[in-house]
C-alpha cells in the first residue's frame, strides 16, 4: 500500500486494520507463513534489476554489484534458511519438570505477537526492510514498514511493489518524511524494530516507551578494527578495505578506526593504500565505487576532514579515479587524529579510516574498553591466547575474527548491539523468537500435586514445604 504524508490518525486506521486481520487469524499456518515468505523471494527475483536501479539513482550512485551481493543475495540465503527451519521452530518446545511436578508437561509455544512496526535506515534500504520482515512473518505477525525519506524513488518502488505482493492487512509500507516517521514510532505496536543512528534510536524508544511498546534497537557505534602483532599486515588490510570501502563506508558495521602496532603505522597505512587502489583501477572505480547519500551527509565528512587538517592530522587520500562532482569522497587515512575530534567521537559512515597506533595490545584493549560498546568488533590475530583476550576484555555486538562484515550474513547467528549501539537481536531463529512471545504452558495430567499443599495446612504440607525448600 503507497500511503505518503499520512498523519497520526491514519496511520491508526492502517495500524487497526492490520490487528484485525491478525485477531481473525492469530496463529497463521506453517503453509500461510511460507506462502508469505516466497511472496518475498518472488518479489525481489522478479525486480531485482529495477530494484539495483532505483536503488543506484537515490544514492547518485551505487554498484549495481554491492546492491546485489550486500543486500539481495543475504536476503535470499535468509529466506532459504527460514523456511526450512520453520517447521522446526513453530514446534512447541518442551522444557525440563523438577522432581515434585513430575505430574505436569511443561513447554513453550512461540506465539505471534501480532502487528509489528519496521523502521528503515537509508544506507541498505533492501535489506532492512526485507529482512526483518523474513522474520516478523515467519513468527506470524502483520507488519507496517517506514522506509526513509532520503531514498524517495526506492521507496516509492518498494511501496508499490509491496502493495502488488501483500494485502494491506498482511503487509503496508508507510512513505513520508519526519513527521511521518515520528508519528509511526508513536502507533502502538506489538513490536517495533528501528535501525537507524543513537540519537534518533533514542527518540524512538522514548516514543514507543508511552504505549509500553517492545523495541528492538539496531544503532551503530565506532566498531574497531584491531591488528594483533602477529597478523600478516597485507591480509588485515585487504579485508579491512573490503568492509570499510563497501557502500562508501555507509555501513553500521563497518570497520571505524584500526588499532595497529605503532611501528606498523606506515606499513599498514601503505598496504590499506595499495588495496583501496587494486578494488578500484581506473577502468572500474566510476562504476564500481559508490556515493555518499544526502548533501547533509557528504558535508559532515568534509567537515571532519577539514577540522582534521586544521589540527595538523596527516591525511593520506588515496587518488583513485572517482566523479569529480557530486557527492564522491576518496578512500582517506587519518593518522592517529586526537580523540576528542568529530571524525573520531562519531560513527563515521563513510569512506574515511583512523589509524591508531598503540604500543602493547593490553592498550589497544583499553582503548576499545574506554570508548562506547560498539556495534562490531573486528580481530586480526592467530594467537589464541591474544584472541582469547580480547573476547575476554571487551564488550560488543558480534564479532569476526580475521575478516570484516562477515558475521551479519550467518543466518544462524543472532545479530543486534549492545547499550549504546542497540538493544536485542535478531536473524535467524533469534529473529522468530525476538517476534514471538513465548508462551510458556504447564499441563496437568493425572494428578495436581498443589492439592498436597492446599489449606487447611496438616503434615504433608509441612513435609512438604521442608523438601521443597531444601539446598
Amino acid at each position: 500500500m503507497n500511503a505518503s504524508g499520512l498523519n497520526q490518525t491514519q496511520l491508526q486506521v492502517m495500524l487497526a486494520h492490520q490487528r484485525r486481520a491478525f485477531e481473525g487469524e492469530p496463529f497463521p499456518s506453517l503453509a500461510t507463513r511460507r506462502d508469505r515468505l516466497d511472496r518475498i523471494g518472488k518479489l525481489l527475483k522478479d525486480h531485482q534489476e529495477s530494484l539495483c536501479a532505483v536503488v543506484s539513482k537515490d544514492f547518485g550512485h551505487r554498484s549495481h554489484h554491492e546492491t546485489t551481493l550486500l543486500e539481495i543475495a543475504p536476503l535470499m540465503g535468509s529466506l532459504r534458511h527460514t523456511r526450512s527451519h520453520l517447521r522446526r521452530w513453530m514446534r512447541p518446545d518442551r522444557r525440563a519438570r523438577s522432581i515434585e511436578f513430575l505430574q505436569l508437561s511443561n513447554w513453550v509455544q512461540y506465539q505471534p505477537l501480532g502487528v509489528v512496526g519496521i523502521m528503515v535506515p537509508w544506507n541498505y534500504p533492501l535489506l532492512l526492510a526485507l529482512g526483518p520482515l523474513i522474520e516478523v512473518l515467519a513468527a506470524g505477525n502483520r507488519a507496517m514498514i517506514k522506509p526513509s525519506e532520503l531514498l524517495p524513488e526506492t521507496s516509492a518502488l518498494l511501496a508499490k511493489l509491496i502493495g502488488e505482493y501483500f494485502n494491506p492487512e498482511e503487509v503496508t509500507l508507510v512513505e513520508g518524511g519526519v513527521e511521518v516517521g515520528t508519528a509511526f514510532s508513536r502507533l502502538c505496536f506489538d513490536h517495533l524494530l528501528f535501525t537507524g543512528s543513537t540519537s534518533v534510536g533514542r527518540k524512538v524508544m522514548e516514543a514507543a516507551a508511552a504505549n509500553l511498546t517492545p523495541v528492538t534497537l539496531e544503532l551503530g557505534g565506532k566498531s574497531p578494527a584491531i591488528v594483533a602483532p602477529d597478523y600478516p599486515l597485507a591480509a588485515a588490510a585487504r579485508d579491512i578495505t573490503f568492509g570499510k570501502l563497501m557502500n562508501a563506508g555507509q555501513t553500521c558495521i563497518a570497520p571505524d578506526y584500526v588499532l595497529v602496532e605503532r611501528s606498523k603505522v606506515d606499513t599498514i597505512v601503505e598496504a590499506l593504500s595499495k588495496e583501496a587502489r587494486g578494488f578500484y583501477p581506473t577502468s572500474a572505480a566510476l562504476e564500481h565505487y559508490s556515493c555518499v547519500v544526502g548533501e547533509r551527509a557528504h558535508a559532515r565528512l568534509l567537515q571532519g576532514l577539514r577540522e582534521c587538517r586544521d589540527r595538523g592530522v596527516k591525511i593520506v587520500t588515496v587518488d583513485i579515479d572517482i566523479p569529480k562532482s557530486g557527492r564522491s569522497i576518496p578512500p582517506t587515512l587519518l593518522i592517529d587524529p586526537p580523540a576528542d575530534c568529530l571524525l573520531m567521537e562519531e560513527e563515521i559512515f563513510g569512506p574515511i579510516l583512523p589509524i591508531i597506533p598503540y604500543d602493547t595490545l593490553d592498550d589497544a584493549v583499553a582503548f576499545v574498553r574506554s570508548r562506547p560498546r560498539p556495534l562490531a568488533l573486528y580481530i586480526f590475530t592467530r594467537d589464541r591466547s591474544a584472541q582469547r583476550k580480547i573476547l575476554e576484555n571487551t564488550i560488543s555486538g558480534n564479532v569476526t575474527i580475521n575478516g570484516t562484515l562477515l558475521h551479519i550474513a550467518q543466518n544462524d547467528l543472532p545479530f543486534g548491539g549492545v547499550g549504546p549501539s542497540g538493544i536485542g537481536a535478531y536473524h535467524g531463529h533469534e529473529g522468530f523468537v525476538r517476534f514471538s512471545h513465548a508462551r510458556g504452558i504447564a499441563k496437568v495430567r493425572i494428578f495436581n500435586p498443589a492439592r498436597l499443599a492446599m489449606p487447611p495446612y496438616g503434615r504433608i504440607a509441612t513435609l512438604l514445604a521442608r523438601f521443597m525448600s531444601r539446598t
